[in-house]
């Protein structure tokens, strides 16, 4: 059995199993997905606001899709907040190498 086989591979989410297909290299990766999303799912459920499985489900999946995109615009706008930085210390940098230069070495 090769590492990019696909198997299944059962995961439970608030009491329930789902057989999902899935390789073996990503089966942990899978596993940690289910956690998550049953912590999630259960954290409303004890809220006791929503009832009913599938209602629980879209507002896990509205939580987690709202995480998600914070995180990822928290992401690009430090990103964005780092590659600025990089370029003011590279000008900074370019500036004291001109400075130091000889008017022969110009």
């Amino acid at each position: 059995m090769s590492a990019n086989s696909v198997k299944t591979t059962v995961v439970n989410i608030l009491e329930k199993d789902y057989r999902i297909s899935c390789s073996q290299e990503e089966e942990e990766a899978l596993f940690e997905a289910a956690r998550y999303l049953d912590a999630k799912m259960r954290d409303i459920r004890a809220g006791g606001k929503v009832i009913g499985l599938e209602r629980i489900a879209v507002m896990a999946a509205l939580n987690i899709t709202h995480e998600m995109l914070h995180n990822s615009k928290q992401s690009s706008a430090m990103q964005m907040s780092t590659q600025r930085h990089l370029r003011n210390l590279t000008d900074k940098l370019d500036a004291a190498l001109q400075d130091n230069l000889q008017p022969e070495e110009l």
